[in-house]
């Protein structure tokens, strides 16, 4: 008998309703225009930074326009991550959260709506205008452990005091650190964590970050919960292809003149990894990309334990699997092995 897939599907990630009423209100000072100005300046400075050295947000106007333009996707893609890991960790209620080069906070939102349990938040940055526009935006949530949260000043580095914490997090800011410190913050973070959730951009950067990282979390003893169905060395060759995921986010008005675009929505493209400190069931492989659907026939290319990436036929005679198939998506759990069709 042919299995059935793990039901791990998780839908589209939105701002919830309070943070997207703070947010609009803490940009409403600022006309477009000036948002607008501040994100050019900031993708150019982002395009030299590496060679200057220079800071890349230079005061309030920066800050906002940054957070317009990154905090809707920042939060789908970590709201995307954690529900996945939540899925395959049902008995997981962790109350403390550190959250490392947490920005303005998108990350502690996203850990909020994926588990209510949370009591004890702490964010730590390095720039005290981000700081002050994500106090400000957290004040405004429903959940009080949001709310309450404690904002430390601080730059990431090894050997930087930390505080207790079940869950721990970090995402779109492991790769911003020297490559030589990564391996060290990496274990920082997961000292005495439960689970640990760092998330890159969906680039062969970014994956190749998340990939070291996860090769580090293992050595630690941790347990590889998401999305990989393994703890073994990740079967994707760096260079030719490489792990990532994808969210779709709907652009508010403003959204869509900051970023000067035209449509409705944007994909969020992410690399992440979710690892525990003890083991939970796994989904027995990984749905790789978009599949194929043709005319009686659904392909999928999947990440597994056993074979590594492989491809897989599904075909209309498999009769259950087949649906399962047709309504399988992007990042979706799939059995370990599946009959292919003849």
């Amino acid at each position: 008998m042919t299995p059935r897939p793990v039901p791990t599907k998780v839908k589209p990630a939105m701002l919830p309703d309070d943070l997207r009423a703070a947010l609009d209100q803490a940009l409403a000072r600022y006309s477009p225009q000036e948002l607008s100005r501040s994100v050019a300046q900031l993708t150019e400075r982002y395009r030299t930074g590496a060679a200057t050295g220079v800071a890349h947000l230079r005061g309030e106007a920066d800050v906002a326009a940054y957070a317009a333009y990154r905090m809707p996707a920042t939060y789908a893609a970590a709201a995307t991550a954690m529900r996945q890991a939540a899925a395959l960790a049902p008995g997981f209620e962790p109350t403390t959260h550190l959250d490392a080069g947490g920005g303005t906070g998108a990350a502690i939102w996203a850990a909020g709506a994926t588990w209510p349990s949370l009591r004890q938040v702490t964010v730590i940055e390095h720039d005290p205008h981000v700081i002050d526009l994500g106090r400000r935006l957290a004040r405004t949530s429903e959940a009080a452990a949001v709310r309450g949260t404690t904002w430390r000043q601080a730059s990431i580095r090894p050997g930087l005091d930390r505080p207790a914490a079940d869950l721990a997090t970090m995402s779109y800011a492991l790769g911003e650190l020297p490559e030589a410190d990564r391996p060290h913050v990496v274990r920082w973070l997961a000292s005495g964590a439960a689970m640990v959730v760092i998330i890159e951009p969906g680039t062969p950067a970014g994956y190749a970050t998340v990939a070291a990282a996860r090769e580090t979390l293992a050595e630690q003893g941790m347990t590889i919960v998401a999305p990989c169905p393994h703890d073994g060395r990740c079967p994707i060759r760096q260079g030719r292809d490489w792990c990532h995921f994808s969210v779709r986010l709907p652009r508010s008005s403003l959204h869509r003149q900051v970023k000067a675009g035209t449509l409705s929505f944007e994909d969020e493209k992410f690399s992440y990894v979710a690892a525990t400190s003890r083991r939970w069931p796994r989904a027995g492989a990984r749905v790789l990309r978009h599949p194929q659907k043709r005319k009686g026939v659904v392909s999928l290319r999947l990440c597994t334990e056993q074979d590594g990436v492989r491809d897989v036929i599904v075909s209309k005679r498999q009769g259950d699997v087949y649906r399962q198939a047709r309504d399988a998506g992007w990042g979706d759990a799939w059995p370990a092995t599946t009959e292919e069709a003849g």
